[in-house]
């Protein structure tokens, strides 16, 4: 419970960061409150509608724009795709797992080294994006006149925002902080998975922990049921499968990990929505102004 509610502090700090270049330094107590909040959200709303309303709650404490809190959680999420996959990609060549082990079919290593050319091509593509971005907006202008010229204007906007949100990028030590809180977070999060794994008797060594946060974030990037759940369960069952852990065995894990991560995260993050005042009816408005 504590390392699965502690990764929200880590989250919150990282966004500091990512939000400095475009809103200066914030102090770390909205940013907690706002990622509290967002988290809750996407505890009890589907579509992942927490997202919104966590960039929502930064804007109630701190002066910045709607947009630009929105399009910093892009940021926010890519980094988690790089270092989930990363991750992913070593406990995959962990000799714990068989040379002879498949999922779907296809040796491990195969998706090892799939992961590692993925986590290499998002960072070429993010750094086109940060020193070439007239390419990028020339390119939308292109395509939008085809499809409908209505959205170029709005749409240009949303790239531009995005944009400016990927400043973190340029400065190389802003970007080695952020990648530094985003192993932190999953590092702690993949801690608190192997000691839930001890307390149900499985005996996966820690990069199965590695292996499975990432094959159930693939799981879950879809957006779904409130919370997660049912997806994160049958991932979890898959997961687990590969390093020979029964499924009766797995699911235990998967409900009883499930609901002691779910529990503390949503009354805080429910607690900080009534105090900041936040309405979910608030956010449409809010989306209009952004786009």
């Amino acid at each position: 419970m504590f390392c699965a509610t502690a990764i929200f502090a880590l989250r919150a700090r990282r966004w500091q960061t990512i939000l400095e270049p475009v809103a200066g330094k914030l102090p770390f107590g909205p940013l907690w409150r706002a990622t509290a909040v967002g988290m809750m959200v996407n505890n009890v709303v589907p579509a992942r509608a927490g997202e919104i309303a966590r960039a929502y709650a930064l804007t109630k404490e701190a002066p910045l724009p709607f947009a630009t809190s929105l399009a910093s959680l892009a940021v926010d999420r890519l980094f988690d795709a790089i270092v989930l996959l990363l991750l992913a990609a070593i406990a995959l060549l962990d000799p714990a797992l068989s040379g002879v082990a498949t999922l779907a079919g296809r040796p491990l290593s195969s998706f090892a080294t799939g992961a590692g050319a993925v986590v290499v091509l998002l960072l070429l593509a993010l750094y086109a994006l940060v020193f070439f971005p007239q390419h990028l907006l020339r390119m939308f202008e292109l395509f939008a006149r085809r499809v409908s010229p209505a959205i170029e204007q709005r749409g240009r906007k949303a790239v531009e925002t995005f944009i400016q949100g990927l400043s973190v990028l340029r400065s190389p030590g802003r970007f080695a902080a952020v990648f530094g809180w985003t192993l932190a977070h999953w590092l702690l999060n993949a801690l608190g998975f192997w000691l839930s794994f001890k307390a149900v008797g499985i005996t996966a060594p820690l990069s199965a922990a590695l292996f499975l946060q990432a094959f159930i974030a693939l799981g879950t990037a879809v957006p779904a049921l409130p919370g997660f759940f049912g997806v994160f369960e049958y991932m979890s069952v898959q997961g687990l499968a590969v390093y020979g852990v029964g499924q009766q065995q797995a699911a235990t894990w998967a409900i009883g990990y499930h609901l002691f991560s779910f529990i503390p995260i949503t009354v805080i993050g429910a607690y900080y929505f009534a105090r900041l005042g936040v309405n979910l009816r608030d956010l449409r408005p809010a989306l209009d102004a952004a786009g």
